[in-house]
């Protein structure tokens, strides 16, 4: 005799009773990991760009460990690059807004990051090596994979842009 621990008449009544709790925490998992991560990579930008804002600029000191293209350009055009680039795109991954493009622009931030400061160093995180600006880029990867998820701008938008509003 096959005897299925599933079609077990106290387990299909388990799995009823816990079918709506399960389907809300997906629900709530849509939004919740997306909403965590653009918020987390958001603070962490902002404050980078808040540093680079109210600081003075060092890119002079490392232009030439950048690599081509952003070696050749001056360093006051890359600090204000580099600066403007974490301030918006903090603001808008916390919105959701246009995600996509600025988790596209933060990973080249960072990858430029990573080549010119944190690459000699190695992995560990306190001798500054390249342990933050890989946690970043693999946060950063699934935003630019499945977007800002549902409690964004985006979404609103593209749910807009469906309806034919």
């Amino acid at each position: 005799m096959n005897t299925n621990a599933a079609d077990h008449p106290v387990f299909l009544s388990l799995s009823r009773l816990f079918e709506p709790v399960l389907r809300g925490l997906n629900e709530a998992g849509d939004w919740i990991a997306h909403s965590s991560l653009r918020l987390l990579l958001a603070w962490e930008f902002w404050e980078s760009g808040v540093e680079k804002f109210t600081g003075s600029n060092w890119f002079h000191e490392i232009r030439e460990d950048f690599p081509p293209p952003f070696s050749l350009l001056p360093s006051e055009l890359s600090w204000q690059l580099a600066t403007w680039s974490e301030l918006l795109g903090a603001l808008c991954l916390a919105i959701g807004l246009a995600t996509r493009f600025w988790a596209v622009s933060l990973i080249i931030v960072t990858a430029v990051a990573w080549s010119a400061v944190h690459a000699g160093h190695g992995y560990n995180v306190c001798d500054n090596g390249w342990n933050l600006p890989l946690i970043y880029v693999a946060m950063l990867i699934p935003l630019i994979r499945r977007g800002a998820g549902r409690r964004s701008i985006d979404h609103l938008g593209a749910r807009r842009t469906r309806s034919g509003v």
